[in-house]
């Protein structure tokens, strides 16, 4: 298996190789080849022997998906070590995984000088990586749904996954067809608001993965255009929503998808903070027009987790900068392409939060949480507030490390929250005009491993660490 997501990566890679054989730049085909040719040689070596059987279980699935990343994610380094775009293998490790994981931050400070076709893998990296590379390959390969489940279990994001239709494989394709529709009408929308061909697919990549790697060095607002930045904040917006509601409207079930409860809480919290910071810059002599236009913009890419910027938001006022720090904890829906601990965790923590504080009045009331009407049982309750626990320690630790390279308080506690939940800038010295540039080997190494462990949702990356990593045989 993991060998076929080796090729695929390497299949993949031929769409870079066009882009550079179409712009003339012959310099960057080579080093795109080697890594073609590194892949299918790795992968041919793993596919030698075939096992006695392709089942899949619980812990086959976290494996393969945990070292699938991995594996992507060094592979798919290469093309910019090799042409030189990135020279620090570890440099180029933290912009691919921040591109695979749909993070967004970067080691660059100037991007508009690379090659097209690198630029191209660059944004392409969070368009494989915000449906799923693994989800890819269930929906191309064969015979995939007696086992696959597990597969999906452990990369789709949040607290469960089930099948929109009888078979997972026809699942996956849905999803796939859905998000690469999507993708093709921003990109035409940007382009009809005059943005370059090349800009808008790339820009598209970036919002469909909410990923938010920009290709030029002033980020979205570089291009001046009120209208991409209104489109691309909807469509931000639209990313960050559970692709099930999509898959209910097609089936012409939008009154069901209209009464999802996490639907009205992540709308509801984008209005809030829109209004808030709004009426801040307001008060701070901005236009209404633009205050809103750059609130609801920096919200959008916030709570979606894609980091897009179209403001330094780091000499906004304090409270609108706390606004979008507790964002970037929400995030997206469960099911959509945004990173954070979810909307749903969210509502079920507070929903608890409350129950026992009834139960303290009343200790014989019996409280049951709801969600869409429906009763959450304990055990559900007790796996969010137990990812949230380790969530947050994962955090702590994470900054203590990072801590020791000496950066100021506010850039090394957000350094760690915006790559654990994967949504790009921070604040002060990692702003919407800073990078990663300026932290230690090691520092990157931590990061990087927030980026996976927040995308898969830490379990999968905590099994590499344990002994349920060694082969049955050896265990």
């Amino acid at each position: 298996m993991l060998g076929t997501i080796l090729m695929t990566e390497a299949a993949l890679l031929l769409l870079p190789v066009a882009v550079a054989i179409y712009y003339g730049e012959l310099n960057v085909i080579l080093p795109f080849a080697v890594t073609i040719g590194l892949l299918t040689g790795t992968a041919m070596l793993m596919k030698i022997k075939k096992p006695s059987s392709m089942s899949i279980f619980a812990r086959d699935g976290y494996m393969l998906v945990a070292l699938s990343w991995l594996f992507l994610s060094a592979f798919g380094a290469l093309p910019f070590v090799i042409s030189k775009s990135i020279p620090n293998f570890i440099d180029a490790f933290f912009e691919t995984v921040s591109g695979f994981t749909t993070t967004g931050s970067t080691i660059l400070a100037e991007v508009a000088h690379l090659p097209k076709s690198i630029l191209f893998w660059r944004s392409f990296t969070h368009f494989i990586g915000g449906m799923g590379i693994l989800v890819f390959v269930i929906a191309i390969l064969p015979k995939t749904d007696g086992t696959a489940m597990h597969i999906m279990r452990a990369e789709v994001p949040g607290p469960t996954v089930g099948k929109l239709v009888s078979k997972l494989r026809a699942s996956a394709r849905i999803l796939y067809g859905i998000y690469t529709g999507m993708t093709l009408l921003l990109t035409v929308l940007l382009i009809i608001g005059g943005m370059p061909k090349f800009d808008s697919l790339l820009n598209a990549f970036a919002t469909a993965g909410t990923g938010g790697f920009s290709i030029l060095n002033d980020g979205i607002g570089g291009y001046h255009s009120p209208y991409a930045e209104v489109v691309i904040s909807i469509f931000m917006m639209l990313f960050g929503l559970n692709f099930n509601l999509y898959y209910l409207i097609l089936i012409r079930q939008g009154k069901s998808a209209l009464k999802d409860e996490e639907l009205h809480w992540y709308t509801g919290i984008i209005a809030g903070a829109t209004l808030i910071i709004t009426i801040y810059l307001t008060v701070l002599h901005h236009p209404f027009g633009e205050s809103l236009r750059l609130s609801f913009f920096q919200v959008c890419s916030i709570i979606s987790t894609t980091g897009f910027t179209t403001a330094d938001f780091n000499v906004w006022p304090v409270a609108t900068r706390i606004i979008l720090l507790i964002l970037m904890f929400v995030g997206g829906c469960v099911g959509s392409t945004g990173g954070g601990l979810k909307v749903s965790r969210i509502a079920v923590l507070v929903k608890n939060s409350v129950r026992l504080v009834r139960r303290a009045i009343n200790p014989r009331r019996c409280d049951t949480i709801k969600i869409n009407g429906r009763p959450v049982d304990d055990h559900t309750v007790h796996g969010i507030t137990g990812y949230f626990a380790t969530y947050m320690l994962v955090l702590v630790v994470s900054v203590f490390i990072v801590s020791i390279d000496g950066h100021e308080l506010t850039a090394t506690i957000t350094s760690v929250v915006t790559c654990l939940a994967n949504v790009g800038p921070g604040l002060g010295e990692i702003g919407p005009t800073g990078n990663f540039s300026g932290f230690s080997i090691l520092s990157k190494v931590i990061l990087s491993f927030d980026m996976l462990a927040g995308r898969l949702e830490l379990i999968p990356i905590f099994m590499l660490f344990t002994k349920y990593a060694i082969p049955r045989k050896y265990a």
